[in-house]
């Protein structure tokens, strides 16, 4: 891949020699974790291709919109309302933000104790590491929480910012804010692109943005199944991917796999044969951060579900699609957004509440609660979790850590006597 697109990576000022060493440590550890299953869906192989390709191929694409007068905005959260930006004819794409790439230079202008998270997106840009930063025309930041918020302020003397203010609490004025902002990120939106959110666009973008939801839900209803029939790293990935790719290609590819994914639960056909189930629960996993769903399901358990932003926050709920006026349906898109459980919310039972329903839903023996470290809103929920959990009779084990290899031996001992526990 590299040889091919060398031109346009120095066209958008990447550091060629050190995205090199980043591709390639990225295949090796893609290969070890994904390669190496067994008895894989064929559909998967499109997952594979577009992860081969993310760099490659998907840039190409986004730049050759851009030749035709489109623009590319990019998002680092599941608040930013992806039918404004479809509606008004751009393209909204996930940013770099799971390795530790770039960390040293990124430590020269952050605080070593921020959130690794935050670390990797700024890590990324000032490594010049990331071509979906370099093509984008707009970065859309969001105030979830204290990091991001100042985080934000110094990475708009590299790129193109513009923050939407999140509301803290759900009341009615909570609702208005969170409306103005969704207004007045339109209104931005159309001015970059010079396009009018119609009616009738809106409506294309929300059934657009909706489809692609919507069989997304269709796969976490399949993979409930018993015997397990897909692994929890392959649906992880597939959830990544939906950040990245095309949003009518991949829910065309991956209503395929779901396909072929009903005739392996017919056919009563399992991926993990006697694997306990669990639930991955927490902060969001960007790509390529793959470390604990590995772990996991290299230590006798199977994920069957993800309580996160890359996972059922994200799909969830949808559009409501029965709104004939542009207002009718702006206010659908900001009720929409208002029922996502971020843990930026305060007080937040939405969420205990969610995870109790999703674990027993899906029959799982044990809650594993994800925390980045650093990350405070998600640190300090899952003291809630736990109880939440245990006075459900769940049993819940919290883990806390980064982007780095350095601790995979010591959750991997831990993972191993949780799952022990459970069975």
């Amino acid at each position: 891949m590299t040889a091919s697109y060398e031109a346009m990576w120095e066209r958008l000022g990447l550091d060629l020699e050190a995205h090199a060493s980043l591709l390639e440590v990225l295949g090796k550890f893609y290969g070890d974790i994904y390669l190496s299953q067994q008895g894989r869906l064929r559909g998967m192989e499109y997952l594979d291709f577009v992860l081969s390709e993310i760099h490659g191929l998907r840039i190409r694409e986004l730049e050759e919109a851009k030749a035709q007068g489109r623009k590319v905005i990019g998002t680092f959260c599941v608040f930013v309302p992806e039918e404004i930006v479809w509606a008004a004819d751009a393209i909204q794409v996930g940013l770099c933000a799971g390795a530790e790439a770039g960390t040293e230079a990124a430590e020269k202008i952050l605080p070593r104790n921020t959130c690794a998270l935050i670390k990797s997106f700024v890590g990324f840009k000032l490594a010049r590491l990331c071509p979906f930063t370099e093509s984008c025309d707009m970065v859309v930041g969001e105030t979830t929480c204290d990091g991001k918020k100042k985080a934000y302020e110094i990475f708009s003397d590299y790129a193109p910012v513009y923050v939407m203010e999140i509301p803290q609490m759900k009341r009615d004025s909570d609702r208005a804010l969170w409306k103005a902002e969704v207004l007045r990120f339109k209104r931005a939106v159309e001015d970059l692109t010079g396009r009018e959110v119609t009616a009738e666009r809106l409506r294309e973008a929300i059934r657009l943005i909706n489809r692609r939801r919507r069989v997304l839900q269709r796969l976490n209803r399949l993979r409930a199944a018993r015997p397990v029939p897909i692994s929890g790293r392959d649906v992880l990935l597939i959830n990544q991917v939906s950040f990245y790719d095309d949003p009518d290609r991949f829910t065309q590819k991956v209503d395929e796999l779901c396909d072929e994914l009903e005739e392996k639960v017919r056919r009563g056909e399992g991926v993990a044969d006697g694997a306990a189930r669990v639930l991955l629960s927490g902060c969001p996993m960007a790509v390529p951060n793959w470390k604990l769903p590995y772990i996991i399901e290299s230590s006798g358990a199977v994920v069957v579900g993800e309580e996160s932003c890359i996972g059922t926050r994200n799909t969830r709920d949808l559009v409501d699609e029965g709104g004939t006026t542009l207002d009718e349906m702006l206010d659908a898109v900001v009720d929409r957004y208002m029922k996502i459980d971020c843990a930026c919310f305060t007080p937040n039972t939405e969420r205990l509440e969610h995870i109790v329903d999703l674990a027993r839903g899906l029959d799982v023996k044990g809650v594993i609660h994800y925390g980045l470290s650093f990350c405070q809103p998600y640190a300090m929920e899952s003291f809630k979790v736990e109880r939440a959990l245990r006075d459900a009779g769940i049993p819940m084990l919290s883990i806390e850590t980064d982007y780095s290899m350095e601790d995979v031996e010591q959750l991997k001992t831990r993972v191993e006597a949780f799952v022990e526990m459970i069975r």
